[in-house]
């Protein structure tokens, strides 16, 4: 039995994911791989991007919240397949469960040692712990001006027991506009937290702080390990840096709708909603079953390109909360035709990258924002 064409759906290639992961893997030889899955892994599905970016080499997986690391765990990814780093959390998160599930917890002030520390005594096990500086983000991260006291108290809980520091991090702020006077800013704070640390007598076994732009630019930023995170995916983390094709990577998500309706309209007739595009000459429209409630950003109306019978469209008026309308100029393709919004583009169709200027944003957001009811179906797994 045939199976019905889905309204809409994103496209997972893991294969392409896995290629990325070799490509990044050898910008960085000497250090680790830590995969960033956070925002169900940036839009694509945490749990397969984990799986095949732990098959290219990986060796840890970083999420944002405890709860996408307590998943990952749950889903049998054991801490002998990989170590995970969480590191956003907020007073009276589940440590215990994370401590107990051997996932890594970030720590950026005394309040959270405490909280760790406190878990770890009740669970009657030793929490691994990393420790973040703040080296000019201005997020989440210890201040320098505080770090020597967080270091400290650290160094009394090893001593007691409590928690092994695994870890010492930090993040960059600019690192995807190339020669930003704060990368070297961070860098020699980093380096200065590193000292501290070192003073101190504490001996982590990873320093980290490059991202997916350092681990393309920074040779100097490796240290033990690199968090690659939208690089992985197979998109270029700004145009500044080249597009993905020019850093060697594919696009991992295609997302592709079916037109629910192919009809002919008089010159001069309204589309969509406050009726900002009014069909120049009598033509036909293509009704594409996607809006933003499935993420598909309204604040690309009227600009948004659609890959329609081997052509590119433009949104025809405003997106829709379940729908928006194309101009086929005159053109009849069939009801069920493929509209292709974004894929790699070695088909002729717009990539993330051309939706994200469309929407006047950054490519993280545009596959961030794909919606639940939009299912990944994973292909080369």
């Amino acid at each position: 039995m045939n199976e019905t064409p889905p309204r809409v759906r994103a496209e997972i290639d893991l294969a392409a994911l896995r290629a990325n992961v070799r490509t990044l893997r050898a910008r960085a030889p000497r250090s680790a791989f830590m995969a960033v899955v956070k925002a169900d892994g940036y839009g694509h599905g945490m749990l397969p991007c984990a799986r095949a970016a732990l098959q290219a080499g990986a060796t840890w997986l970083g999420t944002a919240t405890p709860e996408e690391a307590l998943a990952l765990r749950a889903a049998g990814i054991g801490p002998d397949e990989a170590r995970i780093l969480c590191w956003l959390w907020t007073p009276g998160g589940p440590w215990r469960a994370a401590i107990e599930a051997d996932v890594e917890v970030s720590v950026s002030g005394l309040w959270a040692l405490d909280e760790v520390t406190a878990a770890a005594r009740d669970s009657g096990r030793t929490a691994k712990v990393q420790l973040k500086c703040d080296t000019g983000l201005g997020r989440n991260g210890c201040q320098l001006a505080d770090w020597p006291r967080l270091v400290e108290e650290s160094l009394k809980a090893e001593a007691e027991g409590t928690v092994q520091v695994t870890g010492v991090w930090s993040h960059y702020a600019c690192a995807d506009e190339p020669g930003h006077p704060s990368i070297a800013a961070q860098s020699t704070a980093f380096e200065e937290a590193l000292r501290i640390v070192g003073e101190a007598g504490l001996r982590p076994e990873v320093r980290h702080i490059a991202n997916s732009p350092a681990t393309l630019t920074l040779p100097d930023s490796h240290y033990d390990l690199v968090r690659p995170g939208i690089a992985m995916y197979g998109i270029s983390p700004s145009p500044e840096l080249g597009t993905s094709a020019e850093l060697g990577l594919r696009p991992v998500m295609t997302l592709t709708a079916s037109l629910a309706l192919v009809k002919h309209v008089p010159a001069d007739h309204g589309v969509s909603y406050g009726h900002h595009y009014v069909t120049p000459r009598a033509t036909t429209l293509g009704l594409v079953p996607a809006g933003y409630g499935d993420g598909i950003p309204r604040h690309a109306s009227g600009s948004g390109p659609v890959l329609v019978a081997g052509k590119w469209r433009r949104v025809a008026g405003r997106i829709a909360m379940d729908q928006f309308v194309v101009d086929l100029a005159g053109e009849e393709p069939a009801v069920g035709e493929p509209a292709v919004l974004f894929g790699p583009g070695d088909g002729g169709e717009p990539t993330v990258a051309d939706w994200a200027l469309a929407a006047d944003t950054i490519a993280y957001e545009i596959v961030t924002r794909i919606g639940a009811r939009i299912p990944r179906v994973h292909v080369n797994g």
